[in-house]
């Protein structure tokens, strides 16, 4: 039977999106079958979409269509209600909730969301409710803005509602906690509850989730945007109406302020960017103006001419009505803001004992390893012993966008290569907040203290090859090598390049000096290419154009650790454009020459070829082909036999099934340098610094 949990709310506000995030992240390293249901949505219409369940849906990619997901609208439910049917409303959630089942493997209920008076009605109606589709209850409460005895009682009344109804309540989380109230909660919620072992946790509260974004300022003060609509992500954690001048207003500045102003206040415009770029006062969130007044033409030519202008709204209200309004926005998470996803998920997994709630959650059945569960472990991988990973691209903005969130989870220790003034400005101007260049440093090559004692070493290892001294000193500062010298002489771990270099430039220096391991001739590649349910290892897409039956064999091998490395059990198929002994030829005989240098190297691989690779992927075929064997249908590894046939395919399976290829990966060199491709996303990045570490960690 498909395995649920109904998460519901003691009251309006608990964020129980957070909370439905951070389990649907826990049950996705299991299984890609999951699924979110919930039995009233609180829109008006069904064209206007649910924000719980767009959140979870567009964010994970769940394979489920949005009709499918709810039974009734609020209206509709209450209606029901008012006539005294609800036993029709039951009856129809639960042939809602059945024709899911056979879908997925498990399935999030998410409660109702009443507002107003028919919350009196709520804590009954989600008991029935999770009672008659026989699913255990978690309940979100929250604890800010309200006294310990007060959380305390409202998780007691809920709790006692739920278990006198005839549901299995399996614990409760406090979120939102006033910080000074957690140690105090933590004592006293387990009160709630008896003699039971029920399940309590408190997350506490963080401005940066409940500060509304930009975004959500436009639409719900129905406000134009004047300038900076790239930027409507920025958070607003307080706000400032501004009616004084300029030298009294300046000092009362806070971090991520949006200021308030009459639309004629030029100075307070003028003199806040300035402000916002100043590394003297903090980054502001953005200005809104009032009273439908926008500045006139000498101001808004001067503005067109300058970079990094803060956002600027105007709306067509006063300013007394306009603060009004903005002291009662409502903040949301959603799947196109993915600072507030990233923040939400860490703290989830930093408050909440996941080993216990994965027990909670039940025996879900694990196919192979998800997408979910190898990024995780990446991370978890990196964190448990930390590496020094050099950026020689630091002042790319993706480079930067992704050191922030690696050293906010305290995943890696960076080194970034650069113009130091020009790279604390971008931090700046990017609002980056977790780059300490104190404890991170900034190294620019030309002036480096120690670039006389890598052009010197360089000059040693490359003398054979016709490299004197003056040539090693205009290579070495160049941000590849000087990278590369720092993984080689031990200043740093690793080295991941490539956002804004070829593969050529970024990969030559280790090459030259760096070289591959003992025992080993080449230095190949894989991609970790991440399906919808599992991750496949593909080798070699990146490196070796034509590689010999020896090569293809040290690929094989190579490919295998690596896929062990990271957590992905290796069984290895050798590619070919026949199956077993199907099919003759000198490329079919490389294959199967490769294949026995493999198998005699490493007998305790499991590795056979050649095969296709339909037959190395599905069991159908395997079936049919290579009855018996004990890699084909099940393969994790795929060796190609050349880089046209490996390249081509990775590429066609990233693009027609939406998988995410990581990698290039290398392997197979002495020290850990990887590399990126100039279209890579901050995602890509983040994973390959990981990756890099925990090849580092290895060495």
């Amino acid at each position: 039977m498909t395995n649920s949990l109904y998460i519901t709310t003691t009251e309006p506000r608990c964020g129980k999106s957070m909370v439905s995030l951070g389990i649907a992240n826990l049950l996705l390293r299991k299984t890609g079958r999951v699924g979110v249901f919930r039995p009233i949505i609180d829109t008006a219409t069904a064209d206007e979409r649910d924000k719980n369940i767009e959140l979870l849906v567009d964010y994970f990619n769940l394979k489920i269509a949005y009709e499918d997901t709810y039974a009734f609208l609020e209206h509709q439910a209450i209606a029901l209600m008012g006539q005294g049917k609800m036993d029709e409303i039951i009856d129809i959630v639960i042939q809602k909730y059945k024709a899911l089942e056979a879908q997925f493997d498990f399935i999030i209920i998410i409660g109702s969301d009443f507002e107003g008076e028919e919350s009196a009605f709520e804590v009954d109606l989600n008991a029935q409710l999770a009672k008659n589709l026989g699913s255990p209850v978690l309940i979100v409460s929250r604890g800010d803005k309200r006294s310990v005895s007060d959380v305390q009682n409202a998780v007691r009344v809920a709790y006692d509602a739920f278990i006198h109804t005839g549901c299995e309540v399996v614990g409760t989380i406090v979120n939102r906690t006033d910080p000074s109230h957690v140690e105090a909660l933590t004592a006293v919620l387990p009160t709630c509850f008896g003699n039971s072992n029920t399940f309590a946790s408190i997350i506490p509260a963080d401005e940066r989730l409940s500060s509304p974004t930009l975004r959500e300022m436009v639409e719900q003060l129905d406000a134009d945007i004047l300038y900076g609509a790239e930027q409507l992500d920025n958070l607003a954690y307080n706000y400032l109406v501004v009616s004084m001048r300029i030298r009294n207003y300046l000092p009362r500045l806070k971090k991520n302020s949006m200021l308030i102003t009459a639309g004629d206040r030029n100075d307070v415009v003028l003199s806040a960017i300035q402000a916002h770029q100043s590394s003297n006062y903090p980054r502001l969130a953005g200005i809104i103006l009032t009273g439908e007044l926008i500045p006139p033409e000498p101001v808004t030519r001067l503005l067109d001419g300058l970079t990094d202008v803060l956002p600027i709204l105007t709306v067509k209200t006063g300013t007394f009505d306009t603060t009004s309004k903005v002291t009662t926005l409502r903040s949301y998470i959603t799947a196109d803001n993915p600072k507030k996803i990233e923040l939400s998920l860490k703290l989830f997994e930093e408050c909440i004992d996941t080993a216990v709630l994965e027990k909670i959650l039940g025996q879900v059945r694990r196919r192979g390893i998800t997408p979910k569960l190898f990024i995780y472990t990446l991370v978890q991988k990196a964190q448990a012993n930390k590496q020094r990973i050099v950026l020689p691209e630091g002042s790319d903005e993706r480079i930067l966008r992704a050191a922030d969130h690696l050293l906010g989870r305290d995943v890696v220790d960076l080194v970034f290569l650069g113009d130091k003034q020009q790279i604390e400005t971008d931090i700046h101007r990017l609002g980056l907040q977790n780059i300490d260049t104190n404890k991170h440093p900034i190294i620019n090559p030309q002036t480096a203290a120690r670039v006389d004692d890598y052009a010197q070493t360089l000059y040693e290892l490359r003398k054979s090859r016709g490299v004197n001294l003056e040539m090693a000193r205009d290579l070495i500062v160049d941000v590849s090598y000087f990278g590369t010298m720092m993984v080689y002489k031990g200043d740093a771990d690793g080295m991941v390049s490539g956002a804004a270099h070829t593969t050529a430039h970024t990969i030559r220096p280790s090459l030259q000096f760096v070289k591959t391991k003992p025992g080993f001739s080449v230095v190949s590649s894989v991609f970790f290419m991440a399906l919808d349910d599992r991750v496949l290892v593909y080798g070699d897409c990146a490196v070796n154009p034509n590689p010999t039956a020896e090569e293809l064999a040290e690929i094989a091998i190579s490919s295998a650790d690596t896929a062990q490395t990271f957590g992905v059990e290796p069984r290895v198929a050798m590619l070919s454009y026949s199956t077993g002994a199907s099919g003759t030829g000198e490329d079919v005989e490389k294959v199967r020459q490769a294949t026995e240098l493999a198998q005699a190297r490493r007998p305790d691989l499991i590795l056979e070829g050649p095969m296709q690779y339909d037959a190395a992927v599905s069991q159908d075929v395997a079936a049919k082909k290579m009855p018996g064997s004990k890699v084909a249908g099940q393969a994790t590894v795929l060796i190609f036999p050349d880089l046209n046939t490996g390249n081509n395919t990775y590429k066609a399976v990233q693009r027609e099934t939406g998988a995410i290829a990581i990698g290039p990966v290398l392997q197979g060199l002495n020290k850990p340098v990887n590399d990126l491709s100039r279209g890579c996303t901050v995602e890509d990045i983040i994973n390959t610094v990981a990756i890099t570490a925990i090849q580092a960690q290895t060495d």
